[in-house]
This record gives structure tokens, C-alpha cells and sequence, in this order.
């Protein structure tokens, strides 16, 4: 597989995949594992191909090695001992998180005694029989669930297909995040079944809040369970029936009785709050991405200024607002742009308590932007 000089300088800068716009000579079928090389013949890695996607190489490694059984099973090893050192108090967490541990397109999540994987190009699903074997070896899981429903699988020209691998799978299961259970729909939930992306900042949120809470866009309730033994009171809000219904199971679940669960528009709710004068000890902030791509930014900067707007009229004085962005397409610089620009029409004297991303075991590639995607900041209002 040959790269033109594009390819190669962003492969020199760190990056890990290469668009089919550089590729110079590709003689290899979809899913190959190629041989990379510039236009003068000199190595420059492995990789995973696809003749389907626009990105057409994903970087497996910079190093001339065999691509086998035992280099894939090393690469989960690997990933799995670095979770033992970042994990705590939990048994619900992102095992491998593709690029980021040089498994391009390939995810897999635990769940208890459970596994969740994702193969999200040609390469990682005709590799999919392979992965099974050696997670099963390492792991000795009770069950494997393909989750195989993200749309990216159609520009890869796979179907998308949702089904147990190995061993048996219940409808629902539970485990614990920061020591609060939680039930999980592996098959319907969210991503692999829940966000698991957020759970250190579940466990930050906990620090700051107390008295009045109000959480927004709250799903199965992550932010409302885990701060509400620390408050007085918490209500959460969110406009799915099916997940106000989940959020109220898992509170029975936990025996806690300080949380409102209240189905309606996050957006409506902050408004009709604001011109009734209500106060909270703190506002949580978790809505969907409002940025899908690059032409939807100021639409969506529009979204993120008007409910941080509204929520900070809302704040006590020395309240709190932990508010998140998951689009990769607004930058932590942009957001936070966006925050100080709502503090100042909402006549707000904030400051900055915390600067988070997503969980540790979502790790970022300081090379690929494309890895961080979570931005979660804390302000405190100082009046």
C-alpha cells in the first residue's frame, strides 16, 4: 500500500488515519491488513484497510512486526492491565477504546461479568471470531454482545446487527459505577448500554454539590444517584419516558429517596425555573451533542450559551454549574468561550473550579483530536 506524501506527513504528526484522497496504489482487498510504504518504498507501518470508508488506513503500528494471534492478544492484555490502574470502584467501564489503544475501530466494554464489543470497520469484523477467542481466554466472561448498531458501520458496508458472540447475555443486568448499581439494557441502551464516558465526573460532581440540585438531560440518572448522598435534595429532568422510567428503577435499586425524577424539556424547565425565581446549590448539565458535524457549530453554540445562560441565573451565590459538551466539533477553548459569554449576560461573576474530559479509561491521543471529545467544566459563582 503506497501513501502519498499527505498521508505520510500526517501519519509522521501522529496521526492514525490516512483518507483514500492519499492513498497512491492500493493492491489489497477490504479488511487486509497492508503494509504501508511512501512513494519510495520506505515502511511506515501496519494497518487496517478498507475499500469502502473515506478513511481507508488505520494505523495499527509504526513498527515492522507480525500481525498475528499473539500481537492482538497482547494489544487487549495491554489495555486491560491499564484499566486495573485507572478503574476504581466500579465494574462498569470502557475495557479497549480502539486508536487509543492501537485497536483501530474496535471497542469492547465491561458490564460486570459481562462484555460488550463493537467492530467498527471491515478489518475489526472479519477479525471479530479472533477477538471473541481471546477475550474469552483473558477474560472468562459469562457472556459477549456484539453491539454492532452504529450507523459508521454502513460506510464500512457492513450491516448493522446486534446479537450474542459467546456464552448468554440476559435483557438486563447490573453493576456499579463509583458504588451505586445501576440496571443496563446492553442490547437498547445508550452506545454499549450507558454512558460510560462520564463516570469520573459523576464521582467529581459529588464534591461540589449539596443543598438543591437541579440535573438536566439526566438519562438513567448518573449525576442525580451519585451526588444525591451529599445533598438535600435532588431534582432531574429529562424528556425521555424511557429513560425518566430507568433513572426511577435504579433509585429503587440504590434505596434513595432525596430525588425528583421529572420527564419534561431540559430547555423549557431552565426557562420556566428562571422567570420563577427559582435558586439551586448547583445545576448539572449533560445534553446530547449538539454539534453532529461542522455545519451544525453555531447552531449549537447558540444551544450550549442558552442553557448555561439559564442555568447560572439559577445558581446560589458560591453555587455551582458542572455543564458538558460531548461534540468533538467544539473545542474546549470554544466552550469555554461560550460559558464566559453566558456568565456575562446572565450579569454572572464566575470562576473556574474544574477542567475535566472523559473517563481515564477513555483515553486521548495527544496526536488525534478526534480521541477527546468530552469537555466538563465546573464554575463557581462568586455572585
Amino acid at each position: 500500500m503506497v501513501i502519498g506524501p499527505r498521508g505520510i506527513d500526517r501519519l509522521r504528526l501522529g496521526h492514525l488515519w490516512v483518507y483514500r484522497s492519499d492513498i497512491r496504489s492500493a493492491k489489497a482487498g477490504p479488511g487486509d491488513i497492508v503494509r504501508l510504504t511512501d512513494e519510495r518504498g520506505r515502511f511506515q507501518g501496519w494497518a487496517f484497510y478498507s475499500d469502502k470508508s473515506q478513511i481507508a488506513i488505520r494505523l495499527l503500528t509504526r513498527h515492522d512486526v507480525s500481525i498475528d494471534r499473539a500481537y492482538f492478544a497482547e494489544r487487549i492484555r495491554n489495555a486491560a492491565a491499564y484499566r486495573k490502574v485507572v478503574v476504581e470502584n466500579t465494574d462498569a467501564f470502557r475495557l479497549v477504546y480502539g486508536e487509543s489503544d492501537h485497536l483501530p475501530s474496535f471497542v469492547v466494554d465491561r458490564y460486570g461479568d459481562y462484555l460488550v464489543m463493537q467492530t467498527l470497520s471491515q478489518s475489526t469484523e472479519r477479525l471479530k471470531d479472533l477477538f471473541v477467542q481471546i477475550l474469552v481466554e483473558l477474560l472468562a466472561p459469562k457472556g459477549i454482545l456484539e453491539r454492532n448498531d452504529p450507523r459508521v458501520r454502513l460506510l464500512e458496508g457492513l450491516e448493522e446487527r446486534v446479537g450474542v458472540l459467546h456464552g448468554e447475555v440476559p435483557e438486563e443486568i447490573i453493576a456499579r459505577e463509583n458504588g451505586i448499581a445501576f440496571r443496563y439494557d446492553l442490547r437498547h441502551g445508550q452506545k454499549t448500554g450507558s454512558f460510560l464516558d462520564q463516570r469520573e465526573n459523576h464521582q467529581a460532581a459529588r464534591r461540589y454539590a449539596s443543598g438543591d440540585v437541579l440535573d438536566c438531560f439526566s438519562y438513567q440518572g448518573g449525576f442525580a444517584l451519585t451526588v444525591a448522598s451529599t445533598c438535600e435534595h435532588v431534582e432531574a429532568t429529562d424528556m425521555a419516558p424511557a429513560a425518566i422510567q430507568a433513572a426511577r428503577q435504579n433509585q429503587q435499586l440504590n434505596a434513595i429517596s432525596n430525588i425528583t425524577f421529572r420527564e419534561g424539556n431540559s430547555f423549557d424547565i431552565l426557562k420556566e425555573y428562571d422567570e420563577a425565581g427559582r435558586q439551586f446549590d448547583m445545576v448539572i448539565l449533560d445534553p446530547p451533542a449538539f454539534a453532529k458535524n461542522r455545519d451544525s457549530v453555531p447552531a449549537a453554540v447558540r444551544g450550549y450559551k442558552e442553557i448555561n445562560l439559564r442555568a447560572l441565573k439559577l445558581l446560589k451565590r458560591g453555587g455551582f454549574l458542572l455543564t458538558c459538551s460531548c461534540s468533538y466539533h467544539i473545542s474546549e477553548a470554544l466552550f469555554l468561550q461560550t460559558l464566559a459569554e453566558a456568565a456575562n449576560d446572565a450579569r454572572r461573576a464566575v470562576v473556574v473550579a474544574d477542567r475535566r474530559t472523559q473517563a481515564q479509561d477513555h483515553p486521548i491521543i495527544l496526536t488525534m483530536p478526534e480521541t477527546h471529545y468530552l469537555k466538563c467544566i465546573i464554575v463557581m459563582a462568586l455572585e
